[in-house]
């Protein structure tokens, strides 16, 4: 990223560190503070304004899967119907509804049985990982600060 807010170069001052050609250590430390929290402010914005667009992006993106999900369920609702309909050629049309409705309470039943399994593998829902981790990492300061 371009730094647009530098200042100019500080004016060479009379003494001794002129005449060496260097700054005051101070003043150096300030000027690459200052640089440091210029530089930080213009990639917080940079990626506040690249957050926003993602932002945008995403929220598009949403919509149009809705809009497809609906469209998805009303084409599984015609299925259904073409089913029942193909099946009530040889059979009644109750007896064709009652036999799509059993598979479809089954696949129903195993579908909710395998989200029932995956949610309890998630459990507990805190990140272990990270929180063993980080407990490892204050033990370790701890240590090291014991020495």
């Amino acid at each position: 990223m371009a730094d647009t807010h530098r200042s100019a170069p500080a004016a060479p001052r009379t003494g001794s560190a002129s005449a060496a050609g260097q700054e005051p250590v101070g003043e150096l430390v300030q000027r690459a503070t200052e640089q440091l929290t210029d530089l930080v402010r213009g990639e917080m914005r940079l990626a506040q304004a690249e957050m926003t667009e993602k932002g945008k992006r995403f929220g598009k993106g949403g919509g149009l899967f809705g809009g497809a999900g609906v469209l998805g369920f009303v084409t599984l609702q015609a299925l259904v119907a073409t089913v029942i309909a193909a099946l009530a050629v040889p059979l009644p049309v109750w007896a064709a509804a009652l036999i799509v409705t059993g598979v479809l309470a089954v696949a129903t039943g195993l579908t909710a049985l395998a989200g029932r399994k995956q949610v309890r593998s998630a459990t507990p829902p805190a990140p272990q990982q990270t929180i063993d981790s980080v407990k490892a990492d204050v033990a370790e300061i701890k240590e090291s600060a014991q020495r």
